[in-house]
C-alpha cells in the first residue's frame, strides 16, 4: 500500500509565510526558507509553496525565493501561483521545483494541463481546486478564493484527470483555517471517482483530523499550514500517531 504523505504548506505574500482563515484575515507566519528546511528536517514528506497573491496582483511566483527554499530542502517541493504559461514553469523547474501547482489558469485556459503535460510530464503537474459549497453544490472558485465560477468540483476535476494532470490538490474554502476537520464527504467522493491522487487541504486542527481524512476522505495525502507553523502539532508526533492506527506512512 503506498503511504500517505504529511505536506506543510507555505502560503508566501509578500516573501513572508502567511495564514488566514477561510482565505481572509492574514497572519505572518515566518521565514519561508527558514520554516521549509525545519520541516524538510522533521520528517515532511513533501512541501507545497503558494504565492498566494500572484494571480491577484497579476505577476510571477518569486523565482529566486524558490530558488532558496529548494537550496535548504531535498523532499519533493511543488509551486503554484501566478503561473500561465510553459515559459513559467520551465523558470520555477530550472530554479529547483519538482512540481508546480495551477489554479486559476487551468480553468480559464484548460488546454494549459494538456500543454504543461506534454512537455514536462503528468508528474510534474499538479492542479489545486479552490471549492466552496454552497447550497449543497460544490462551486469553483479563483482568484484566492473571491472570484466564484459556474464550475462544480466534481466535473472540474474529473476534466482536470482527462487532461493529463498527475494529482489534484482539493481546498475546501468552507473548512480553510476553521480548524474543525477536513471536507471528508467531498474527498472521498473525489478519490472514489478519480484514478489520479488527491491531497486533502483546509480545515486540519487536531491529528485525529488527518486520521479522519485518510480513512474517511481517502486522501492520497493531507497537507496543512498553521497547525504546523505554529506548532500545534509536531510532524513526527503526528506519523507515529497515523502508524499507530494502522495508517501507512513514511517514517
Amino acid at each position: 500500500m503506498l503511504t500517505k504523505r504529511i505536506i506543510p504548506c507555505l502560503d508566501i505574500k509578500n516573501g513572508r509565510t502567511v495564514k488566514g482563515v477561510n482565505f481572509v484575515d492574514l497572519r505572518d507566519a515566518g521565514d519561508p526558507v527558514e520554516l521549509a528546511e525545519i520541516y524538510a528536517a522533521s520528517g515532511a514528506d513533501e512541501l507545497v509553496f503558494l504565492d498566494i497573491s500572484a494571480t491577484e496582483e497579476r505577476r510571477k511566483t518569486l523565482a529566486e525565493l524558490v530558488y532558496h527554499v529548494a537550496e535548504k530542502v531535498n523532499i519533493p517541493f511543488t509551486v503554484g501561483g501566478g503561473i500561465s504559461s510553459v515559459e513559467d514553469v520551465d523558470i520555477l523547474l530550472q530554479n529547483g521545483a519538482d512540481k508546480v501547482s495551477i489554479n486559476s489558469s487551468a480553468v480559464k485556459n484548460p488546454q494549459l494541463i494538456n500543454d504543461l503535460v506534454a512537455k514536462f510530464g503528468s508528474q510534474c503537474i499538479v492542479v489545486a481546486i479552490d471549492a466552496k459549497k454552497i447550497d449543497g453544490d460544490w462551486i469553483v472558485h479563483l482568484v484566492g478564493g473571491k472570484v466564484p465560477t459556474e464550475l462544480n468540483l466534481f466535473d472540474w476535476a474529473k476534466e482536470v484527470e482527462e487532461r493529463g494532470a498527475g494529482e489534484i490538490l482539493f481546498t475546501s474554502m468552507n473548512n480553510d483555517g476553521t480548524k474543525d476537520g477536513f471536507a471528508n464527504e467531498a474527498l472521498n467522493k473525489l478519490s472514489t471517482e478519480l484514478n489520479i491522487p488527491i491531497i486533502a487541504s483546509g480545515g486540519a486542527g487536531s491529528m485525529q483530523h488527518f486520521t479522519d481524512t485518510f480513512v474517511k476522505g481517502k486522501a492520497d495525502a493531507a497537507l496543512a499550514a498553521s497547525v504546523f507553523h505554529f506548532k500545534e502539532i509536531e510532524i513526527i508526533d503526528l506519523k507515529r500517531q497515523l502508524k499507530k492506527e494502522g495508517i501507512p506512512v513514511r517514517l
